[in-house]
């Protein structure tokens, strides 16, 4: 599989990365609630991640719960370096904030081995 690193261009993307790096798997809810995004522009980033071999999903019910695929050494030191500093720590914060205030979270009946 090719990873194609032009989906990295984005802020919203990469920070999108670091918060499933440091959560394991989220829904688009929860990223909607996490970075303050509708659903639609959720999705779209989503789809380019899964499509560049970023992420994979899993379907459970009517949710479908986003984490990071198996990628390379190098990309995986990439994703933990987004989110060990990458991003700038106050919108990470803040966003790991809203996504433990946020009150629609779903639970998960399986939950991912890691």
């Amino acid at each position: 599989m090719r990873f194609d690193l032009d989906v990295l261009s984005d802020g919203t993307r990469r920070h999108m990365l670091a918060l499933l790096q440091l959560e394991s798997e989220l829904c688009v809810c929860e990223l909607e609630a996490a970075l303050g995004e509708i659903q639609p522009v959720m999705s779209r980033h989503l789809a380019l991640l899964r499509d560049a071999g970023w992420v994979t999903s899993r379907r459970e019910g009517r949710r479908v719960y986003y984490r990071l695929a198996a990628v390379p050494g190098w990309a995986r030191l990439f994703v933990r370096a987004l989110a060990g500093g990458g991003i700038p720590s106050k919108a990470l914060t803040a966003s790991r904030a809203r996504l433990a205030r946020f009150e629609g979270r779903p639970a998960r009946l399986t939950r991912r081995a890691s």
